[in-house]
């Protein structure tokens, strides 16, 4: 079974990067209150650089074998998916196509899946 979940958190990782990647295309800074209004090179750069950090903190736990890293993950992939149903209708929403859907839909629902069955084996 661990194989399993190790596979699920690979996926939902997987899809978490890829839904960033695709945030930056759709400018997904421009539904954020306070990032809206900047300059868009500016508002791009407070969007994008923090990804860096965030990305570093998850690999360096990860590489340190820390499981707590596995449940912020999936706490947060399902927090996400509920933000983004929150705002589907947000006026400066482009991930609004199949693809993007797919890959923020897919996500929550792994990310809820791996943590059901960490609490429960």
């Amino acid at each position: 079974m661990a194989t399993g979940l190790t596979i699920l958190f690979a996926l939902e990782l997987a899809l978490l990067l890829t839904h960033e990647m695709d945030a930056i295309r759709h400018k997904e800074w421009r539904m954020f209150v306070f990032l809206k209004d900047l300059p868009e090179q500016t508002a791009y750069w407070v969007f994008t650089l923090p990804h860096i950090l965030f990305y570093a903190l998850i690999l360096f736990f990860l590489l340190l074998n820390k499981t707590f890293i596995l449940y912020i993950v999936d706490i947060f992939l399902i927090f996400h998916l509920v933000l983004h149903i929150v705002f589907k209708n947000h006026p400066n929403n482009q991930l609004s196509g199949f693809c993007s859907k797919w890959i923020i839909y897919l996500a929550g629902i792994i990310g809820a899946l791996h943590l059901g069955l960490m609490l429960l084996l």
